[in-house]
């Protein structure tokens, strides 16, 4: 893994979150997406060599929601830059990590992503992720 690539923070609101995170990073939110197949909105900060992903769920049913609905507002996950995905999938399932998707999926900013259970992990929503070239 090359470094800490992003972390993902679940939001109730992005009209709420990104002003409050602007002023708390000193930064200004540089891009914000929206990720159907995941029924997320995102926002993103650079913070030196790694960013801030705010998830706002676009849908009731979607995961960020769900999150919401059980933890609160708060840190969803960590993501990994790493040069290979198919690679480290690989290497993590041999390893005895489980994946949650068995392919690489399309992610915001660019992304190909794959999240590893955080049964694995001792609770921590892992996403490892590979620029799309």
């Amino acid at each position: 893994m090359l470094r800490v690539e992003h972390i993902g923070i679940a939001v109730k609101s992005l009209e709420t979150a990104i002003p409050l995170y602007e002023k708390l990073l000193n930064a200004p939110c540089y891009k914000t997406e929206s990720v159907a197949s995941e029924k997320v909105n995102t926002a993103f900060f650079r913070q030196g060599e790694s960013k801030v992903e705010l998830l706002e769920s676009s849908d009731a049913e979607g995961v960020i929601a769900k999150f919401i609905e059980r933890k609160g507002e708060g840190i969803h996950h960590i993501a990994f830059e790493v040069e290979d995905i198919h690679a480290e999938m690989d290497r993590l399932r041999n390893e005895g990590f489980t994946l949650l998707n068995e392919q690489p999926k399309q992610g915001a900013d660019n992304k190909l992503v794959c999240f590893i259970h955080p049964k694995g992990t001792n609770g921590v929503l892992v996403e490892i992720c590979q620029e799309i070239r």
